[in-house]
């Protein structure tokens, strides 16, 4: 009796093992298949060379950034012009995934002021806030702005986008610049 129990017990491992074996290989080939689709999507686009009159060196996307583009409708890039760090997702089609920068941070921790609109000294309007963790502070201001990454057509409020994005074309570009203040006193 006991050497048949133990068969028996054996083969329901076997089968429970080859299964979840199958199970964590599949996940494993459409994990890495999600990222090299959104490599792929992301060198196909002509990303901006340029921000402000200065040069933009491209970044490898933070861990939450990728995984978050796995499920995005466009594409995520991040750059450096050497002063500040630019999140910038170009967006194909009107989405309620498109959320606001303060989302973001305050979910991943961060003490945030209020948001407020503001005008650079070049007139460009932007909705911006200060980001404080760990004794650290950082301004980050975002807009969205339509078909070319200097156009005039832009928004600093997403819901107030996604209204008008449902009655265009497209494709959009949001931008996120996060500037670093420095410590805390």
């Amino acid at each position: 009796m006991r050497i048949r129990n133990f068969f028996v017990g054996a083969c329901l491992a076997a089968a429970v093992l080859s299964v979840f074996v199958s199970v964590v290989t599949r996940r494993a080939a459409q994990v890495a298949e999600s990222s090299t689709a959104v490599a792929t999507r992301s060198t196909s686009i002509e990303w901006p060379t340029h921000f402000r009159g200065r040069p933009l060196t491209q970044l490898a996307l933070a861990p939450l950034d990728a995984r978050f583009a796995q499920r995005f409708p466009g594409a995520i890039a991040r750059f450096s012009d050497g002063a500040q760090t630019l999140v910038v997702r170009r967006v194909t089609v009107p989405t309620r995934t498109l959320h606001p920068a303060w989302d973001c941070f305050r979910a991943a921790g961060y003490a945030l002021t209020n948001a407020n609109a503001q005008v650079d000294a070049d007139g460009v309007h932007w909705r911006c806030f200060i980001a404080a963790r760990d004794g650290q502070r950082a301004r980050v201001c975002e807009r969205i702005v339509e078909r070319d990454f200097d156009s005039s057509r832009a928004w600093t409020d997403v819901s107030a986008w996604y209204w008008s994005a449902l009655q265009s074309a497209g494709p959009w570009w949001a931008i996120t610049v996060i500037t670093p203040l420095g410590r805390m006193t």
